[in-house]
């Protein structure tokens, strides 16, 4: 099996659901040492029950160095009516043909819907003999402006069927203090197509949150919400192309639905 091609089909899932570059980080290191590339965003969503529009702004970027993915994102953004501007890193490593693990850090500006900081850490192991399947377990600590906390357990499992099909799902137990609200949420989604070609991406999530910040010193707590998105990303040349992405996100308070729109292009 080309091992190779982990790392295009877990970055176009990085990308579609919004994860920071650290979540990209959860491809082959070793697979993906020889490549380099840039992404350049914006989305704009609009809310429901007045809770203001949201615009956000970023870039992405990845270099293989050796036995390393190393990553990094800038973004500067406006939710509940409040500006904020967000950096992480991350360094995804090879231990050996079967295993791989990463670390990533981030930090917002203050923002009351950023993280003071976060860290976030996951290790990978390659099942079967075709090391088609890839079973990932990760931690995380988020700590919030107004001090409440969020540690999470994650556990997820990701497929590649021989073409052009990629699976994935992950459930994630999180316990947000004051109060220790345990809540858990999972999700479920799907690749379709080849890199340098197009790819289609769907993905669902549901569950429950603890804390999430609305700004002016309030925030909800203890909700479920739901979350679907759908990606289409398409090479328009050998080393770049466009994505555009729809997203729906609903909870009892507020519905959300937007479109992100970006460039990317893969490095010499």
């Amino acid at each position: 099996m080309n091992t190779h091609r982990f790392a295009p089909f877990l970055a176009v899932l990085a990308l579609a659901l919004g994860w920071p570059l650290v979540a990209l980080a959860q491809t082959d290191a070793l697979a993906a040492a020889s490549e380099r590339g840039l992404e350049a965003y914006t989305s704009a969503h609009s809310l429901s029950n007045g809770y203001g529009d949201w615009h956000e702004t970023g870039l992405r970027g990845h270099i293989g160095v050796g036995d390393h993915l190393l990553g990094a994102e800038i973004a500067t953004m406006k939710r509940f009516g409040e500006r904020g501007r967000y950096i992480g890193l991350s360094d995804t490593v090879t231990l050996d043909p079967d295993w791989f693990a990463t670390l990533s850090v981030g930090a917002g500006d203050g923002a009351a819907y950023l993280p003071d900081h976060r860290v976030d850490a996951f290790i990978n192991r390659k099942l079967l003999a075709s090391r088609q399947l890839i079973a990932t377990l990760g931690a995380g600590y988020y700590r919030a402006p107004d001090k409440h906390t969020d540690r999470n357990l994650s556990l997820g499992a990701t497929y590649y069927f021989d073409a052009p099909w990629v699976v994935q799902g992950e459930i994630r137990f999180n316990e947000s203090s004051p109060g220790q609200v345990r809540t858990h949420q999972q999700f479920v989604a799907a690749t379709w197509g080849r890199e340098h070609q197009t790819q289609v991406v769907v993905r669902h999530g549901w569950g429950d949150e603890g804390y999430q910040a609305i700004g002016g010193g309030a925030s909800l707590v203890n909700f479920s919400s739901r979350q679907s998105q759908l990606t289409l990303r398409h090479w328009l040349g050998p080393q770049w192309g466009v994505s555009l992405g729809l997203e729906r996100y609903s909870n009892p308070y507020y519905t959300r639905k937007g479109a992100v729109l970006a460039l990317f292009w893969k490095l010499p």
